[in-house]
C-alpha cells in the first residue's frame, strides 16, 4: 500500500462517521448518507495527491459533502425507497426525549435543502456565518437569510407537529 492510500484510509477511517451523521441530516435518510459519504470520499480520494494541507481536510470534507447533496438535489437524482432497516444511532446530542428527536429530524428533512443545508452547518456543525457562506460559495447575507427562513419553517413544522 502506498504512503497515499495508508493516509486517505487513515483520513477515511478518523471521519466517515462524522460525515455521515452530517449526510444524514441534510437527507433524513440512512441509505442516501451512506451514498452521499461514499461520493465524497471517492472525490476526495481522487483528488487527495493534488491537496496540500492534509490537516486541513475536514473542510473541504465538509465543503464536498454539503456540494454533492445540493447537486443531487438540483438534478433530482434521488431515491424515495427504503430498502432496509436504518441503522439503530441517531447522529443528535443526547438531550430530550427520543421521541422529540425524531421529530425534530423528521422536520428537519422536509426543510427546503439549501435551508436545511445552512441549518446544519450553522447549528449542527457549529459553522460560522463566513465559513459557511464560503463552504456552500454564498455571500454571508444569504447564510443569514436562509438560517433565518429555515429556522422560520422548522418552527411552522414543528408547530404543525405539536397540532397532531
Amino acid at each position: 500500500m502506498s504512503d497515499r492510500d495508508a493516509a486517505f484510509q487513515a483520513y477515511f477511517a478518523a471521519r466517515s462517521d462524522a460525515m455521515r451523521g452530517t449526510a444524514y441530516l441534510l437527507c433524513g435518510d440512512w441509505h442516501r448518507a451512506e451514498d452521499l459519504v461514499q461520493q465524497t470520499f471517492t472525490k476526495i480520494y481522487l483528488a487527495w495527491r493534488r491537496i496540500q494541507r492534509h490537516e486541513a481536510m475536514d473542510a473541504y470534507t465538509r465543503q464536498t459533502l454539503v456540494r454533492t447533496f445540493l447537486s443531487e438535489r438540483r438534478r433530482g437524482w434521488f431515491r424515495h425507497e427504503s430498502v432496509g432497516e436504518p441503522p439503530t444511532e441517531v447522529p443528535v446530542t443526547p438531550s430530550g426525549l427520543p421521541e422529540e428527536r425524531l421529530v425534530l429530524l423528521g422536520a428537519l428533512a422536509k426543510v427546503p435543502p439549501k435551508q436545511r443545508a445552512v441549518l446544519v452547518l450553522r447549528y449542527w456543525e457549529d459553522a460560522s456565518v463566513e465559513y459557511t457562506a464560503e463552504l456552500l460559495g454564498i455571500s454571508e447575507g444569504t447564510v443569514k437569510s436562509q438560517a433565518a427562513r429555515g429556522l422560520q419553517t422548522l418552527r411552522g413544522l414543528l408547530a404543525e407537529e405539536r397540532v397532531r
